[in-house]
């Protein structure tokens, strides 16, 4: 269906090899419906913060309590309370882009939750099943875990620059897991710390809403996603890029060893197939060494 979209070079990413019928007869109908209407007028337009489309939260239950990606001279380093943990996986990306999207939409730092669970759920693409191991449970940990951390960002080149920010300065969760459905005697809320919330009014990048939850199982798709939409807004010149540096920038759960790069390797062509159903229009050419990235229409023209 999209083979004259493809892009040009000795291999194609668009192989479907690695992505089962089933999952991309899945992607394929979410991006049809994505390119039928622009994200504006599908009131589909949502950002995520800068400094977290750079550089990449963990992808699964990180060991400790401090992690830290680099892309290039920015570096990303987390630090959550050890009783706690860092945050890891789809959810606190879901999560990120409602923040940014509700920070920049209302201008306020405070942000109403939701009246219910099963109601905020809904807006994050979330379907409430209760359990150990059911979305409900796994939502409140991981909001648990993201509104405790904190995080540093920082270039280091020639000149030195950095930020350190809370994400939250308080919340309150008063939902009732066991009753999703029921609105609560008090909203919940999260009082998103000023520091991250200027980063995210200064530096929203756009992004279409309905492209996460299409790639939300994947927390590498939605990082490729994120990434490739804001270098996309600025790139200018074919840019080549190495699978080293992409490691460092992604591959969190890589070790830097023949195997562990390897396994990126596959692991991240998967996730870029992914992305190119949803954005088609992403040019993106591999070579021996990692990938091409050529200038290509923006996903979403933004406000």
């Amino acid at each position: 269906m999209y083979a004259s979209q493809k892009p040009e070079g000795k291999r194609q990413f668009m192989s479907n090899k690695l992505i089962s019928r089933e999952a991309l007869d899945k992607l394929i109908t979410e991006a049809l419906a994505i390119e039928a209407e622009e994200a504006k007028s599908a009131d589909a337009l949502g950002f995520m913060a800068r400094a977290m489309v750079q550089a990449t939260l963990p992808h699964k239950k990180a060991e400790g309590n401090e992690f830290t990606r680099t892309n290039g001279n920015y570096s990303l380093s987390i630090l959550a309370p050890a009783k706690i943990g860092l945050p890891y996986g789809s959810y606190p990306r879901l999560l990120l882009s409602w923040l940014s999207t509700e920070a920049v939409r209302t201008k306020e730092r405070e942000l109403v939750l939701g009246e219910s669970l099963s109601k905020f759920m809904g807006e994050l693409g979330l379907i409430p099943t209760g359990g150990r191991w059911g979305t409900i449970t796994q939502l409140k940990n991981q909001m648990r875990r993201l509104f405790a951390s904190h995080v540093s960002c920082s270039y280091e080149g020639d000149s030195a620059a950095g930020i350190n920010m809370l994400l939250a300065d308080k919340y309150a969760l008063w939902w009732s897991p066991k009753e999703p459905e029921q609105a609560a005697l008090w909203q919940s809320t999260v009082l998103l710390s000023q520091a991250f919330f200027d980063e995210i009014t200064a530096h929203p990048v756009p992004i279409d809403l309905r492209a996460l939850n299409a790639l939300k199982k994947s927390p590498m798709s939605l990082d490729c996603y994120m990434w490739l939409t804001y270098r996309m807004f600025y790139l200018r010149r074919a840019t080549p890029l190495k699978w080293a540096s992409l490691q460092a920038q992604f591959g969190a759960d890589y070790a830097d060893t023949p195997s562990g790069r390897q396994g990126f390797k596959k692991g991240f062509t998967n996730a870029l197939k992914k992305v190119q159903v949803v954005y088609p229009d992403a040019k993106i050419e591999p070579t021996d060494s990692g990938i091409l990235l050529l200038p290509s229409k923006p996903h979403v023209r933004g406000r």
